[in-house]
């Protein structure tokens, strides 16, 4: 098992935390990860995007031009990465903000309404907890209970009061993803 996948959007929507969430819940199950981040100078606003290996084989580079997968969190990384999910990859598109469907036909994706599912789980926050949630019940790479799991070893200790919102997210984004199978 190899996956590669970019997870894109702007400055403050929280794109790093879900790649290094992802590999810590890929660690918790023994798997080999990688995470590289990618940002502009921006602190909130600019581009904001990171790569994430998870292998149950050693991760030769941490480096991919072509992933199997992509959440795009705003249209500008829709426009940006999908030309470059492999042939019959997956792909997670952040309905809330990306309105526009897929322009290739060969891949497998879910439309999440991130942000709507945020607000309705507590704090517009977490709205990457959501399209996580999605790409992990739509994938299955990793667990969505080791995603939580590292969650809570993430999470600072004065933080602690937005355990139960972010996990909210991943299980009501996991669940949309769910309904699109």
């Amino acid at each position: 098992m190899h996956e590669s996948v970019i997870m894109s959007g702007f400055g403050g929507q929280g794109i790093l935390l879900m790649g290094q969430l992802l590999c810590y819940a890929g660690m918790h199950e023994g798997k080999n990860v990688t995470w590289m981040p990618s940002y502009g100078p921006e602190m909130r606003g600019g581009t904001a995007n990171c790569t994430v290996m998870i292998s149950s084989d050693r991760v030769g580079s941490p480096v991919t031009r072509f992933p199997q997968s992509l959440v795009a969190m705003n249209k500008a990384s829709l426009d940006k990465f999908e030309s470059a999910i492999q042939p019959g990859g997956f792909l997670v598109i952040n309905s809330s903000l990306v309105e526009r469907e897929p322009e290739r036909t060969d891949l497998h994706f879910i439309k999440v309404p991130a942000n709507r599912i945020a607000e309705e789980a507590g704090s517009l926050q977490v709205t990457n907890m959501a399209a996580l949630g999605a790409y992990v019940a739509g994938r299955g790479i990793v667990s969505l209970d080791s995603v939580i799991i590292a969650l809570r070893r993430m999470i600072p200790e004065h933080r602690k009061e937005l355990l139960a919102v972010n996990a909210e997210a991943l299980r009501r984004g996991a669940q949309t993803a769910a309904k699109q199978k």
